[in-house]
């Protein structure tokens, strides 16, 4: 039923009315002054609201003045009653936003005219303004769900090339072999590790965004070249690609679909400062002849390239039992790790730098980012991506990553004491750190012992080493979050398969991998995916990092974006400790 609220000061008018609107079906409300005529509306919401100009206290002009005011009341329709018929009044009236005067004496049909014309319009923009809403809604939710869709169709990708990334692949590959079952006894499954040799050296003398060019056109030449066959393509690395082909019947049919493509591959590529042909090195291992899991095909296709690598210029090897002798190099770098590990007072073997990360409006430094570096007294420094590995297939990576922990945080401590302002330190976590039991009680140890705050402590994971048992992952997490550090997914973009695992991690910062960053200022689809990320990030609560940030154009882009921080070689290259004191010293 239609609620009509009258404000009258006199009584018997205020009778007659609510009598008359009674007897017309209305649910009729009656106040004797402003003030509580105006209380009324707040509580009951009337539908209509007929009012007295000439009251004490509060008027009729101060009744509308403060419903008004107030979003809950400002839309009620609103019609003045009053003996005052000077077109001043009238016009005071409807300036503060009444929707119709009514003059004493009136008449009955004048009245419900009235009111019946109000309510029809308020019934006609109310239904307008319910199907605009309904609208809205509809059109959010499809562009949401696009943006979804969108998202876990990036996420999925490698975002310079369009293939596959490493956790789609491993989706793609067991859905692959299963729908090959049964698999004849004399069929193998040929997976082909691609390697690019010299990429560093390309991007280090002509450009990032010419060694980009050149992955790029390698990804649309192996796709041309399996345009029928539609092998699983997945981008692994910098510089490696992984294909698994449909089967063969034999070795030879594979390393020779394998030596066409490698000429195909070979082709000179059109760079603005001219032509370049990139040497390719391809290894070849078999399913199941050599593995039937992806981690060792992938590694047994890698020690084939690497054999193929060694040859020099462009070549294939298929791998075999021979090559497991590489692995002797394997265990004495594994041998060698150890001994730095049980020795770490040796000088300058094994040590951290520190990339800062800037504040992209301010540029100030608010945090570091921890490094590890191993200088090996006889081969010289070893680069992280060979030496990491080998700790984690080994016992060495808890001790590795805790090492780590200890060495940033005693370095912090040595800045506190030192003065300098207050940074937070962001330390990597190896899966196999994260999934280790002591973990929450050698962490709470290393922090009491040097005096750390745990807010000041940022643990970045990468999305890979969380996915593999979600739930374990998510009271993991949770514990660390009950501790008070700061937890950090790395690498954004280049792992996830599903955007519902930002929602069920506590994450407080999203740092978004090179690969988005790379030229994004000339790379528009780069720009519409790096803004949506940010955007996603905003939204649920955390903070954004762009990693890889080499030109000022990123920097402006990013900042465009809304990007909160970043770190890369534009703002510091990775610094000694000394260093990183003289540099927050002088700024």
């Amino acid at each position: 039923m239609t609620t009509i609220l009258v404000i009258e000061d006199e009584g018997h008018v205020r009778e007659i009315l609510s009598e008359l609107l009674t007897t017309e079906n209305f649910n009729v409300l009656t106040a004797d002054n402003g003030d509580l005529g105006y209380k009324m509306a707040q509580r009951q919401r009337p539908d209509l609201i007929l009012c007295d100009i000439m009251m004490p206290e509060l008027d009729g002009y101060g009744v509308l003045s403060q419903l008004k005011e107030n979003p809950a009341t400002d839309d009620i329709p609103f019609i003045f009653l009053s003996a005052k018929a000077d077109r001043l009044d009238f016009r005071v009236g409807m300036d503060l936003g009444a929707d119709d005067y009514l003059t004493k004496p009136f008449t009955r049909d004048e009245l419900l005219t009235a009111v019946r014309m109000r309510l029809k319009k308020q019934a006609a923009l109310s239904r307008r303004h319910h199907e605009q809403l309904l609208r809205t809604q509809n059109d959010y939710q499809h562009q949401l769900e696009q943006a979804k869709q969108h998202l876990n169709q990036v996420l999925a990708q490698d975002p310079l090339t369009g293939l596959l990334n490493q956790l789609r692949l491993r989706q793609e590959f067991e859905r692959w072999i299963k729908e090959l079952q049964p698999l004849e006894p004399s069929s193998l499954v040929p997976l082909v590790c691609v390697g690019v040799d010299r990429l560093r050296e390309i991007n280090a003398e002509l450009g990032y965004s010419s060694g980009d060019r050149c992955l790029q056109v390698l990804a649309h030449r192996l796709r041309e070249f399996f345009a029928q066959s539609s092998p699983l393509m997945a981008r692994l690395n910098g510089n490696e690609f992984l294909l698994v082909l449909p089967p063969v019947s034999s070795r030879y049919q594979a390393q020779e679909q394998v030596e066409a493509l490698s000429h195909h591959l070979r082709e000179p590529i059109a760079l603005g400062q001219g032509d370049i042909v990139l040497q390719i090195n391809l290894g070849i291992a078999f399913y199941p002849r050599d593995a039937k899991q992806l981690d060792p095909l992938l590694q047994h296709s890698q020690q084939a390239r690497q054999k193929a690598q060694s040859s020099g210029g462009t070549a294939v090897e298929v791998y075999s039992s021979a090559l497991r002798g590489d692995r002797g190099d394997r265990l004495a770098l594994e041998r060698d790790l150890r001994c730095a590990l049980e020795n770490p007072e040796q000088p300058g073997e094994l040590l951290l730098v520190y990339q800062p990360q800037v504040n992209l409006n301010s540029g100030q430094i608010c945090g570091v980012e921890a490094l590890m570096r191993w200088h090996h007294p006889q081969r010289g420094s070893i680069p992280p991506n060979r030496f990491i590995p080998i700790a984690e297939e080994s016992d060495l990576i808890i001790p590795l990553g805790e090492w780590v922990l200890e060495t940033a945080c005693r370095q912090a401590q040595t800045w506190d004491a030192q003065g300098l302002p207050p940074l937070r330190m962001a330390v990597n976590l190896s899966a196999r750190q994260f999934e280790d039991p002591q973990l929450y009680r050698r962490l709470t140890e290393i922090l009491r012992r040097f005096n750390r705050k745990p807010g000041s402590l940022e643990l970045e994971l990468t999305e890979t080493s969380l996915v593999r048992e979600p739930e374990t992952s998510v009271r993991i997490l949770n514990q660390l979050k009950a501790l008070g550090v700061s937890i950090a997914i790395d690498d954004f973009g280049t792992g996830f398969s599903s955007l519902s695992y930002l929602q069920r991690f506590p994450f407080d910062m999203l740092k978004i991998d090179r690969c988005f960053v790379a030229a994004i200022h000339r790379h528009r689809k780069n720009a519409i995916i790096t803004e949506a990320v940010i955007e996603m990030a905003h939204k649920i609560g955390l903070t954004a990092i762009a990693e890889g940030i080499e030109t000022p154009e990123e920097r402006a882009c990013l900042q465009q974006l809304g990007c909160d921080q970043g770190q890369g070689y534009f703002f510091h290259r990775p610094l000694a400790a000394i260093e990183l004191s003289q540099l927050l010293r002088s700024s």
